[in-house]
């Protein structure tokens, strides 16, 4: 089998992009992803992540490869949810306290820390626009970590979120209002969802 050939299996079994451990799993080295880069046959798109040059990036799925400590919250956890028709300007991503991701993540992308116990607290998976899975809040803990963040989320980005999530029929209060205590916005919360329910 042929180096592109194989590639093309990594890309495959990986949401289309081809990290340079993968690659070097499937027998394909990193001088030769260099060497296929400089050729345009694959582009590279972050370190150690590349994409066959006629492929689209799912951005989202690249995001999620830096780290597994990485979820999706606030604005992007909206729009994987359905609960924002917009693609966010700048992705959010929620870490741990103490986790410092790269220089990059903390440059290109809106970041969120938190206590690594409340870390966890409503992860979930969803799909990206391009199908793959990335490790997202779901939509209860959204709901929390928007009302938490308002002052630095627009109101009609705020309002929205709320409305949208009071539509949905697979609302679970019980657990908004759960991770609400957890989080602290309990009393806040309720003024808002009491209006919209």
């Amino acid at each position: 089998m042929n180096t592109i050939a194989k590639l093309k299996i990594v890309a495959k079994n990986n949401g289309g992009i081809i990290t340079a451990r993968k690659a070097e799993e499937a027998g394909v080295s990193r001088a030769m992803l260099c060497k296929l880069n400089k050729g345009n046959i694959i582009q590279r798109i972050a370190r150690g992540q590349y994409i066959f040059a006629d492929d689209i990036q799912d951005e989202i799925f690249s995001i999620g490869l830096h780290s597994e400590k990485i979820i999706f919250s606030h604005e992007t956890a909206l729009f994987l949810h359905g609960m924002s028709d917009r693609t966010p300007f700048e992705h959010t991503l929620t870490v741990p306290t103490g986790c410092i991701p790269s220089t990059v993540i903390q440059k290109e992308y809106k970041m969120y820390f938190i206590k690594p116990e409340l870390h966890g607290v409503g992860r979930t998976t969803a799909k990206t626009p391009f199908g793959n899975s990335v490790s997202c809040y779901d939509p209860e803990r959204t709901v929390c970590d928007i009302v938490r963040s308002r002052n630095k989320i627009g109101t009609e980005t705020f309002f929205a979120a709320l409305k949208a999530y009071a539509a949905r029929d697979d609302k679970d209060l019980n657990r908004l209002y759960s991770y609400a205590k957890q989080l602290r916005v309990l009393k806040i919360l309720r003024n808002y969802m009491e209006v919209l329910l």
